[in-house]
C-alpha cells in the first residue's frame, strides 16, 4: 500500500522532513540525545565523518567509531519530539522513500538514547549512570497507538496507578521495557532503573515554584513504589516514549543517563559535562563491540 504524501512527507532532497536524513545516511547504531550542543561533542570522538545534517532541533551526523558506522542524533526535549524522531527513523529504515511502499524486509535500528536525569532514590549519587530497564510513561504518547496493551506491562501499570493514587485528569502511565540486548550490554556499568518520563519538568515532576501540584506527596509516592526487585530511580524525560515505539515497530532501544541531580538528597551537580563524556565514550565502545 503506498503512503500517502500527507502522511510521510519528503524533502525535495529525498530526506525526512524533520530530521533532513536520507535513508543511505542512517546507520544500523543511533545514538539519541537530548541536546543539540551534545552532537558537536559527541563528533569529536568519531574516527571519520560522513554526513553531518541540521534541522530545528535535530542535528545529526553520521561516521565511524573505531570502524563501526553509527549514527547520532539530537531529538530536543520531549515526547513529542521522541515521536517525530522514532517515526521518521522507522521511516527511513522500512519505508522505499521512492515507492512510498513498506519494504518487504525488516530492518531492525539498534536506539540508544544518553542523556541526563534527577534520580529520586538517597543512595544513587550524582554522577551515576542509571540504565532504564522500564520507563513510566507519564506523558500519554503510547496511548494514541493502537495495541499498546500487547508491549506494556499492565499489571506494572495498574499497581502504579493505585499506589501514587492516580487522578482522573492525569493519563494511564504506560511500563515500556528497554530491549534486552542493550541491557545486557550495559548492566555491569550502570545502576538498575525503573525510569519517570514526564511530560514537563517542573510540576511533572513535583517542583513547585508558583502553582502547587494535584499530587502533593508525589515524590514520596514515587520513591516508595516497588513492584518485585524493581523500585523507581530518577526522572527523564524521554526514555519511555523511545522504549514503547520501538517495541512497537520492532527494534532495539534503551535510555542511559547520568544523574545530576539527587531530589531526595536535594542536591545538584551543574558542572557535569565531564562524566557526560564519559557516558559518551563507554555508549560508543560498548555499541561498537556489537
Amino acid at each position: 500500500m503506498r503512503i500517502a504524501e500527507s502522511e510521510l512527507i519528503i524533502n525535495d532532497d529525498g530526506s525526512a522532513f524533520h530530521l533532513h536524513i536520507r535513508p543511505e545516511q542512517l546507520a544500523d547504531k543511533v545514538i539519541l540525545v537530548g541536546d543539540p550542543d551534545r552532537i558537536r561533542m559527541m563528533a569529536e570522538f568519531f574516527d571519520e565523518i560522513e554526513f553531518r545534517n541540521a534541522s530545528r532541533e535535530f542535528i545529526s551526523l553520521t561516521g565511524r567509531y573505531h570502524g563501526t558506522r553509527i549514527t547520532c542524533l539530537s531529538t530536543g526535549i520531549g515526547a513529542d519530539n521522541v515521536d517525530i524522531v522514532m517515526n521518521e527513523l522507522d521511516a527511513l529504515a522500512n519505508i522505499d522513500f521512492a515507492t512510498r511502499e513498506v519494504k518487504s524486509e525488516h530492518r531492525t535500528l539498534t536506539i540508544l538514547r544518553i542523556g541526563t536525569c534527577g534520580a529520586i532514590q538517597p543512595d544513587i549519587p550524582l554522577g551515576s549512570y542509571i540504565l532504564s530497564h522500564y520507563s513510566i510513561g507519564l506523558d500519554g504518547l503510547l496511548n494514541w497507538y493502537a495495541d499498546r496493551e500487547k508491549i506494556t506491562d499492565l499489571d506494572m501499570e495498574k499497581a502504579f496507578a493505585e499506589h501514587i493514587h492516580k487522578t482522573q485528569y492525569m493519563p494511564m502511565p504506560y511500563f515500556a521495557k528497554a530491549s534486552d540486548s542493550l541491557i545486557d550490554r550495559f548492566q555491569d556499568c550502570t545502576v538498575k532503573g525503573m525510569t519517570l518520563s514526564a511530560p514537563g519538568f517542573y510540576g511533572p515532576q513535583g517542583r513547585v515554584l508558583r502553582m502547587q501540584l494535584a499530587l502533593p506527596d508525589m515524590l514520596d509516592a514515587f520513591e516508595s513504589f516497588r513492584y518485585g526487585d524493581y523500585r523507581i530511580t530518577n526522572f527523564e524525560m524521554e526514555g519511555s516514549a523511545i522504549a514503547g515505539i520501538a517495541r512497537h515497530l520492532g527494534h532495539e532501544a534503551a535510555t542511559i543517563c547520568c544523574a545530576i541531580a539527587n531530589r531526595y538528597q536535594k542536591n545538584s551537580n551543574v558542572n557535569y559535562h565531564a562524566q557526560v563524556a564519559g557516558l559518551v565514550r563507554l555508549a560508543l565502545d560498548r555499541l561498537a563491540e556489537m
